[in-house]
């Protein structure tokens, strides 16, 4: 495929003139937003700023070979490059310094993200995909260094699975695969974990995707000597490069970062042979600078030495490349200085036009609150005190929407006791304004679209006359056979799960079925299958991503805490990657493989659906809901479940488990059981023991705790019984707690309570290995029959005589 635009040698001198022009023009116009941007923090406008200064150049080579349907997985530094494709403009780019939260102001994260975390939008208002071959595309940035790597991954792999899977819809996201994926990261990132997974796994996988390395030899105030060896990631890395034996790898370019035509040359030799060849590439730009340090948090005089500044300064990419045009004949320093002070202008012009974007709204609130104060003040004893809150609030005059809802409620504090017309007004408009206000700092945690998780409807599983009863992995399996042939863009891949069919064969001869794209073997490496997975699911293919067990979730729980749960309410609802996670858990054995880190998951992963289904068939349901939805979630099978007989559905790949909905699977008047998972089988038999010395437990299976019992229906047993008991596996103050508190505070069970809600959990150590280990470490049946009896004798001890 040949560039967007040519070489030097391929168009007049005069055209060339043009476009080194316009590019010095972009240049100088991102580092002036850099520079007005720090003094904009430094006098209070804005909370924090970094800036990509000194970075300019390079990004301005790139972006000439970005094409349409690209995707960029970048950081805090891509200010220019984001400039240069016509995704950010320098009102924008203030807008994102002062947090606006008005998405067509700031369009990368309408400001629930600091300056220099860019987006461009994937999604139409209605939450369906935009055509992104007809679009530069940006996935939207988090701030940990090296955690756009694994997602970077998976935006590739898209352009390898729509080159050679048959059957999709690509017309939306792919020409035959040749979009690349372009990652940036700053060289002493570098030094993370998963940049090196991310490395390693697209050299295996051989997926076009180019890696550009800014190095200015410093990460914060440390040096390169400190972070790499060799101080050159380049170097260490030349293991990486491919060779002539036919021996896959990367091709590996270095390229000083103030040298344009090198540059330019270095990127369309990147970009043809990514985008052709699928052959992934570094680029290890060196000799960049940092000209006001990191961030507006420190001063990096404190740190570089003067022999150092001075190399920066005379080695500035900007002041380089100004060098470079002038003794080149495209423009005289007259020309360049006229130019320099048209931008100075224009950026200043845009910095206040983005200030009166962001305030204006609040000062037109504030001119409807300062009468209702006025108004209060007259009617009321506390006349004095209120009319100072006004007071203060009128000569605030850039006032915060905080400052004005920080007056209003404490003016109702003086008017507690007191009834008046101003009161009821006053209360009105800080109920108005609160609904207006909270949504747009709160919204699009999980899809507002039609597509949404909770508006799929459950069906149940039907039965034949003849129902065989199998092992539960059956189930699992041919519900999968059947989602595979339903949906062309699914696709599964995991440690063990291709050839072998997964170490529980749920997957068992799929892969001969569908092929190794589909169904395919990964290496271990759980954030970069997670990674895999985000990056595919931006780009409109629906990745199951499986993690052989629970707890190795742990690898990956930060990519799917920081991007994946994220990405919808970082971007307000104009990204989406509705990945499938598989993994499996629930009482197993040992420290490392007892499964049950429910506390932190539930804590780390809002924005992901977080399901637990007791068997086989219900986690059938579950994949079968979320694939006709647009949402992420995580589905815990049940280890132990898998050779436990269920009855074969005759409408596999047709019924849905519903999300948020309980399930009561014996009924009872004694007390309500809650618990999910493997456990739950535990429970039952529990309270099958119970009924034996007349206690009758209602038991509830939980299903799914994000979202949790969304009819309330936990609630209406504990009216039934007056008595609640959670029972889970996980450390106290786990999910237990978290159940606990939904039931209690949310539902309001407590008004029904005659005994004490307790809960009933593992210990507070990582389980113990083998069988007893298992028993002593998290709760047996004993242990719940002994905690029931022991609140039902605290209810009725003649009834029920003390057991010990």
């Amino acid at each position: 495929m040949q560039s967007e635009t040519h070489s030097k040698s391929e168009i007049s001198f005069e055209d060339f003139k043009d476009q080194v022009l316009n590019d010095y023009k972009l240049a100088v116009t991102s580092r002036e937003c850099s520079l007005l941007g720090r003094r904009e923090v430094l006098t209070g406008k804005a909370k924090f700023g970094i800036f990509g200064d000194g970075k300019e150049v390079p990004q301005l080579a790139w972006a000439k070979v970005f094409q349409n349907g690209d995707f960029r997985s970048g950081y805090y530094r891509d200010q220019t490059f984001m400039m240069a494709i016509g995704a950010l403009n320098i009102q924008q780019f203030f807008a994102g310094l002062y947090a606006t939260t008005d998405i067509e102001q700031e369009p990368s994260s309408a400001g629930r993200q600091m300056g220099g975390h860019f987006a461009t939008h994937s999604l139409q208002e209605d939450g369906t995909w935009k055509n992104l071959m007809q679009q530069k595309n940006s996935s939207a940035d988090i701030s940990p260094t090296a955690g756009q790597m694994p997602r970077l991954l998976g935006l590739a792999q898209a352009s390898k699975i729509y080159r050679n899977v048959e059957g999709l819809d690509a017309e939306k996201f792919s020409d035959n695969g040749n979009e690349i994926a372009w990652g940036t990261i700053g060289n002493a990132s570098t030094s993370e974990g998963l940049f090196w997974e991310t490395i390693n796994a697209a050299g295996v996988l051989q997926v076009p995707m180019v890696m550009n390395v800014w190095d200015d030899e410093y990460g914060i105030s440390v040096h390169a000597r400190h972070q790499t060896t060799k101080e050159n990631i380049s170097e260490v890395l030349k293991g990486f490069q491919r060779d002539d034996d036919h021996n896959n790898g990367y091709e590996i370019f270095t390229v000083n970062g103030w040298d344009y035509p090198s540059l330019i040359e270095t990127y369309e030799q990147a970009s043809q042979l990514a985008r052709q060849e699928h052959v992934p590439v570094l680029i290890h730009v060196q000799q960049l600078t940092q000209p006001q340090g990191h961030s507006t948090s420190g001063s990096h005089e404190r740190y570089k030495s003067e022999e150092r500044l001075q190399w920066e300064r005379e080695h500035d990419c900007n002041v380089k490349m100004r060098e470079w045009m002038i003794s080149s004949n495209i423009a005289t320093d007259e020309e360049l200085q006229e130019i320099e002070k048209e931008i100075k202008k224009q950026v200043r012009d845009g910095k206040k036009a983005a200030w009166e974007a962001h305030t204006s709204p609040v000062k037109n609130k504030q001119k409807e609150i300062l009468p209702l104060l006025e108004k209060a003040a007259a009617a009321s004893a506390n006349k004095t005190f209120i009319l100072q809150l006004k007071k203060e609030l009128t000569e605030n005059k850039e006032p915060l929407k905080k400052d004005l809802l920080v007056a209003a409620r404490k003016t109702l504090r003086y008017l507690i006791g007191e009834n008046s017309e101003a009161k009821t007004e006053l209360i009105n408009w800080i109920e108005s304004f609160t609904k207006e206000t909270q949504p747009q700092y709160s919204s699009h945690l999980y899809s507002d679209s039609k597509f949404k998780a909770l508006n799929i409807e459950g069906s149940v599983p039907t039965y034949d006359e003849n129902s065989e009863e199998v092992d539960g992995r059956l189930i699992l399996r041919d519900n999968f056979d059947k989602i595979f042939g339903k949906y062309p863009e699914t696709l599964i891949f995991g440690e063990d799960t291709g050839e072998i069919g997964d170490v529980n064969q749920g997957l068992e001869g799929l892969q001969e079925k569908y092929g190794e794209l589909r169904i395919s073997d990964t290496g271990i490496r759980e954030a970069t299958i997670l990674g895999q997975g985000i990056g595919m699911a931006m780009r409109g293919l629906r990745p199951i991503a499986e993690i052989q067990y629970l707890d190795y979730l742990l690898y990956a729980l930060q990519i799917m805490s920081d991007d994946l749960a994220t990405l919808q309410y970082r971007t307000a609802g104009k990204q989406k990657a509705p990945l499938i996670v598989r993994t499996r858990g629930h009482r197993l054995e040992g420290i490392w493989h007892s499964g049950s880190p429910m506390g932190g998951i539930l804590n780390l992963l809002r924005g992901v659906h977080v399901l637990v289904p007791r068997n086989m068939t219900k986690a059938a349901g579950f994949y079968n809901t979320l694939l006709e939805s647009d949402e992420p979630a995580l589905i815990v099978e049940s280890l132990n479940g898998y050779r436990l007989k269920e009855k074969m559905p005759n409408n596999l790949g047709e019924f849905k488990t519903p999300l948020g909905v309980v399930e009561t699977v014996k009924e009872g008047s004694d007390i309500t059981l809650v618990s999910y998972g493997s456990t739950l089988r535990i429970v039952e038999q529990a309270a099958k023991e119970l009924l034996e010395v007349g206690i009758d437990a209602e038991v509830i299976d939980v299903q799914s705790l994000l979202p949790f019992d969304l009819n309330h229906d936990i609630v209406k047993s504990v009216e039934k019984t007056n008595r609640l008991l959670v029972i889970d596996e996980d450390v106290p103050g786990g999910a237990s707690a978290f159940i606990l508190q939904k039931v209690l505070e949310e539902q309001n069970a407590w008004r029904y309570l005659d005994s004490k809600p307790e809960t009933l959990t593992a210990k507070e150590h990582r389980p113990a290995y083998g069988t007893d280990g298992d028993y002593f470490s998290k709760p047996s049946i004993e242990d719940i029959f002994e905690k029931v009896y022991a609140t039902m004798h605290e209810s009725n001890p003649a009834k029920f005589p003390k057991l010990r």
